[in-house]
């Protein structure tokens, strides 16, 4: 079974970072995309950023691009989000999810609260 436990949210303040974490078990980040999502309260879900299978391939929000770096280790079935220069804006819940070619999978994680103070 396909299982993702984000971590490493918390409280920080303006302009400060943080390392999210997304631990998967039940398949391997050899063969599966991940993806970073994020939902603010009364905001839509959106997608933050994405690495692929092999690495070679990243993708960034533009509101994110610059301050957001995401990678994997395979090797600890991880997926992480180094996220720096953090603003207000950035606060949500993080969640991450994986896809495998081009279908994402259905199960999300409980997701890791990211609040910023200004």
């Amino acid at each position: 079974q396909l299982q993702l436990v984000e971590s490493g949210g918390g409280l920080v303040q303006f302009g400060g970072s943080l390392r999210l974490s997304c631990a998967a078990s039940g398949f391997s980040l050899d063969y599966y995309a991940i993806g970073w999502f994020r939902q603010a309260p009364g905001k839509e879900r959106e997608g933050v950023s994405c690495i692929g299978s092999s690495d070679t391939s990243t993708y960034y929000a533009d509101s994110v691009k610059g301050r957001f770096t995401i990678s994997k280790d395979n090797a600890k079935n991880t997926a992480y989000l180094q996220m720096n220069s953090l603003k207000p804006e950035d606060a949500a819940v993080y969640y991450c999810r994986a896809r495998y070619g081009s279908a994402w999978s259905d199960s999300w994680g409980q997701g890791t609260q990211v609040t910023v103070s200004s």
